[in-house]
């Protein structure tokens, strides 16, 4: 009922039906108003039509509410007197649900969603932990040198481990990367521990989530992926940041392919405001960047908060498709919202678009959807159609089943595996070096007892040398007395010749001793 040949019917106004055109579906587009003012409704119907194109949507469930598009909904009172101001016969509805999977990041009401650390990158990781600029230098040190090592991050343990190794390493890196401050090292494991305190390490890890399990379909239909956020919006900016890797993951892995009869599939961030609060300049500019150039992908975006002032000028500029429920104006603050509100919209010569914001009832709301050639088309005031599918949260009993029926991606994903981690690695990388510098060691005591070995040898080769060349001198000079004796006819007598020969030897001895002396006191004074 809700897909026109040429769009996506979803509002009804003074002229008409109101649709979303096909080939305009992924200009992205803007949910607002006050809660309670029908703005999960609109985003339920929007997500039916194109259900029921055939095109896939991710949605995050924050209160439970949208787990009922998984089921048919039902006539009641309401969607009875609501037929003839749409001009729809009741013979002619056919309720019915979509096609779901429940997800969950921390695996308790859906199929695990896991991503690794290295996958989120250094600057998402530093925003999840709120780092500051100068940790955030540290970290992208870190992920650059496991990268030229090509390690590879999986997990809180993983990071822990590596941070742990660069505390130890970082004059290697002084030079060539800057400073790697322990403060800087403290401040990041202290930031990882509460990050841990707060269960996100079932996030963190493999089989990490393949992006191309959201554009699946199932007969002609758009598979609806349904993220469980009641738990994961307790942490805020892991929240917000999942979604945005969620993006940039689409917008790095999708092929370009132009303008589409109709999307690829739609994404709607809801609680849009969380994305932007404390982010940097830097970090905004790329989300900026991904929005402008994920339509060329065929990925429709639709950002759902209270206030459009929730989302910055340069990219609520970007969202052609708008649906404006009503806002309240009891401060100065929510007044310029309203303000601000209306100058948005292509003003309508028929009421004043501020006037309406306020006076606007639940289910209805101010529409302005692009047009054939791009331009937002002249804003109503109309009332949004009702959804087919169900109203309101399933019991948990139905949401079993649909979880049981998803058998095949609930394999792929439910238990979390184990590679080898970067503890492991580096760890095997110490017992490397252990092992190289014992064998360093060892080889230089054998080089310094062979030095030894060769300088004992050469001593006592000068005792030796000593001793010969002495005796030798010795007995020479007693041999010369004794011809000299003959020649001058002198005698020489036994004692005389017993009494030059000991003094030989003593002299020798004495000579060597001398020697040896002489070489040990040497060798100390050159410290050998």
């Amino acid at each position: 009922m809700y897909t026109q040949e040429n769009g996506f019917y979803i509002a009804h106004g003074a002229n008409g039906p109101i649709s979303i055109l096909g080939n305009m579906a992924n200009r992205h587009g803007l949910i607002a108003g006050a809660t309670g003012t029908g703005k999960t409704v609109t985003l339920q119907v929007i997500a039916e039509s194109f259900c029921k194109a055939g095109v896939p949507c991710f949605m995050a469930d924050m209160k439970g509410d949208l787990s009922g598009i998984s089921q048919p909904g039902k006539l009641s009172g309401f969607i009875e007197k609501r037929l003839p101001e749409f001009g729809i016969s009741q013979e002619s509805l056919t309720f019915e649900g979509c096609p779901v999977r429940f997800y969950d990041v921390y695996g308790e009401q859906g199929i695990p969603m896991r991503a690794t650390i290295g996958e989120m990158g250094p600057d998402l990781m530093a925003r999840i932990m709120g780092l500051n600029d100068t940790q955030t230098g540290v970290l992208n040190i870190l992920y650059r040198i496991l990268d030229e090592k090509g390690i590879l991050l999986d997990d809180i343990k993983d990071l822990r481990s590596a941070l742990d190794w660069l505390s130890r390493h970082a004059k290697e890196y002084t030079t060539q990367y800057g400073n790697v401050a322990p403060a800087s090292i403290g401040a990041i494991q202290r930031a990882l521990l509460h990050l841990e305190n707060q269960g996100a390490d079932k996030f963190f890890g493999i089989p990490s989530f393949n992006i191309m399990d959201l554009l699946d379909t199932r007969d002609g239909k758009g598979v609806m992926s349904v993220l469980a956020a009641d738990k994961l919006m307790l942490q805020p900016k892991l929240y917000s940041t999942f979604l945005l890797w969620l993006l940039s993951e689409l917008y790095s892995t999708l092929p370009e392919v132009g303008d589409l009869e109709k999307p690829r599939l739609v994404f709607f961030f809801d609680e849009a405001h969380m994305l932007f609060e404390d982010t940097s300049k830097a970090l905004t500019d790329k989300i900026e960047q991904v929005i402008r150039l994920i339509r060329s992908k065929g990925v429709g975006i639709f950002f759902i908060s209270q206030l459009p002032t929730d989302i910055p000028d340069v990219i609520l500029g970007q969202l052609g498709n708008r649906v404006q429920h009503a806002l309240r104006a009891y401060t100065p603050r929510d007044q310029k919202a309203v303000k601000v509100a209306a100058e948005t919209f292509r003003a309508n010569p028929q009421f004043k678009t501020e006037d309406a914001i306020l006076e606007l009832e639940t289910g209805e709301a101010l529409v302005s959807f692009l047009d054939e050639k791009g331009a937002p088309s002249v804003v109503e005031r109309a009332k949004v159609l009702f959804p087919l599918s169900q109203i309101g949260a399933i019991t948990e009993g139905q949401r079993l089943d649909i979880n049981n029926g998803n058998s095949d991606i609930n394999r792929k994903y439910k238990e979390s595996q184990e590679r080898e981690s970067v503890f492991e690695v580096f760890a095997r990388e110490a017992e490397a070096e252990a092992k190289a510098a014992e064998e360093a060691a060892a080889a230089k005591e054998a080089e310094k007892a062979e030095k030894s070995k060769k300088g004992e040898k050469s001593i006592w080769s000068k005792v030796w040398k000593a001793v010969v060349t002495a005796v030798t001198g010795t007995i020479a000079t007693i041999l010369g007395k004794t011809v000299s004796d003959a020649i001058t006819g002198k005698k020489s007598k036994n004692t005389s010749v017993k009494d030059a020969a000991g003094r030989a030897v003593k002299n020798a001895t004495s000579a060597a001793g001398r020697q040896i002396l002489r070489d040990v006191l040497g060798n100390v004074i050159k410290g050998k």
